[in-house]
């Protein structure tokens, strides 16, 4: 595990076994959620996801979680987009393998950041989160898998219905998995699923069109 700064931005670097800088890797971007913002990395090294994540033990991602410093990631999203940029492009990354996950405040980034970026991610796994689903045609050509508690009192679960619906209405492929019985945390469960890490690994990204913006009209949009 690499510690860095971007910026001003702290990160961590998480490589898989038997790294090798002369092969490429699949790379997963991780968001995190409210509760380990700060400018302690301690406080992301002890996140659930990077934790859980350990337990799967040979997954072959470079992982890259950056730590949020500010009040949202939406304060701090154009550092936020050139780091992703400059560490998709490390020449031991996969580039049509790069991947990108977060929950709650992290989930919503993890929307954001996908229809910022559509052209870099493979596939996106949001986690209770949500995004300006108007905006979801930019993720035609992104495979979302995303989960919610449908019980969550935090972020309410329509919004992952609304952004996945969205998606799929546009063209792309949504999928939305319910933990019925779960609060705001979807992440622990979702993070012990191996299944979601091979999912993601199943998609690489292939060049495609944007998909379309159909909101461009200035007298009826603003």
């Amino acid at each position: 595990m690499k510690d860095g700064t971007f910026q001003g931005m702290q990160y961590i670097l998480s490589y898989p076994e038997n790294f090798n800088e002369g092969e490429k890797h699949p790379l997963l971007f991780f968001m995190h959620g409210a509760g380990t913002r700060g400018t302690q990395l301690s406080n992301l090294k002890g996140n659930a996801f990077l934790v859980e994540y350990a337990k799967h033990g040979s997954l072959p991602f470079i992982v890259a979680a950056p730590l949020c410093s500010e009040n949202t990631w939406f304060d701090m999203m154009e550092t936020l987009k050139a780091w992703i940029k400059e560490t998709a492009a490390l020449p031991y990354v996969d580039a049509s393998r790069v991947y990108l996950m977060g929950n709650s405040m992290g989930g919503y980034a993890t929307w954001q950041l996908a229809m910022s970026m559509p052209e870099l991610f493979a596939a996106i796994v949001p986690i209770c989160g949500g995004g300006m689903y108007w905006n979801a045609g930019r993720l035609a050509s992104v495979p979302v898998w995303a989960f919610h508690g449908e019980k969550d009192p935090v972020v309410y679960v329509e919004e992952s219905k609304k952004m996945t619906a969205a998606v799929n209405a546009r063209g792309g492929s949504a999928r939305l998995t319910l933990y019925p019985e779960n609060g705001h945390d979807a992440w622990t469960d979702t993070y012990r699923n191996r299944e979601v890490f091979e999912w993601l690994l199943s998609h690489s990204k292939r060049a495609s069109a944007l998909g379309e913006d159909g909101f461009l009209n200035r007298e009826k949009f603003g």
